[in-house]
């Protein structure tokens, strides 16, 4: 047997591997399961874009519609024949307030108001308001009010102590004046709210109100 000269070995090349199709079943899944997780991130974030503005418009909304308390202002308070020693057989006093609304788009109610006078913590007098009354946004209302006769409640006691305080410079009293109030956001209407407004004066030996006390801002609270 001879071997042909010049002849060269020849390599031959393995057998095709056949497609595993569990492995193209795979690669599907995960291209499927890809896409579903984009689309689901996708969803997720426009959700949380529209819970965000909607969040923004509610808090600007609330802002803007959110009830402020009104601002009371004493502007008058006098009590004349102060000086005159039986002065409490005829006393009277007059005062005015003035009550501002600071909304600009909330209107208020006045349902009723009651403007009582305290001297050293003791009721002097009481009377009621005119009411009903209602505030436009940015309205401010001028409430006046007159203590006498049977709704004051002085005696020689009280006006002689009142007297010394007199001839010491100056007399202070507390005006509390109470409302019972209601918000009103276009047709919406809050619930009653009983306001107190106090505001506390000062008058000299002619019984009219002191300057450093004049047009004074009175605290206001809810009870």
């Amino acid at each position: 047997m001879h071997n042909k000269i010049g002849s060269l070995p020849v390599r031959s090349d393995p057998p095709a591997r056949p497609i595993s199709h569990h492995h193209s079943g795979s690669y599907i899944d995960r291209v499927k399961e890809s896409l579903t997780t984009r689309v689901s991130k996708f969803i997720c974030a426009i959700f949380l874009s529209l819970l965000l503005c909607l969040g923004i418009v509610f808090f600007i909304l609330w802002i803007s519609l959110r009830p402020h308390r009104p601002r009371v202002h004493i502007r008058e308070f006098s009590l004349p024949g102060l000086g005159k020693t039986d002065g409490f057989e005829t006393s009277h006093i007059s005062f005015k307030i003035t009550a501002h609304n600071p909304n600009q788009k909330v209107g208020v109610y006045y349902d009723s108001m009651e403007g009582s006078v305290y001297y050293k913590e003791k009721r002097v007098g009481s009377t009621k308001l005119p009411h009903p009354l209602y505030q436009e946004p940015k309205n401010t209302s001028l409430i006046e009010g007159d203590l006498r006769g049977p709704t004051m409640a002085l005696n020689e006691d009280r006006w002689k102590e009142m007297g010394r305080d007199r001839n010491q410079g100056k007399v202070v009293f507390r005006l509390d004046v109470v409302s019972v109030i209601r918000f009103k956001v276009y047709s919406w209407h809050s619930k009653m709210h009983r306001m107190h407004a106090n505001c506390y004066v000062e008058v000299g030996w002619d019984g009219m109100l002191l300057s450093r006390t004049k047009d004074k801002r009175c605290p206001v609270y809810f009870t």
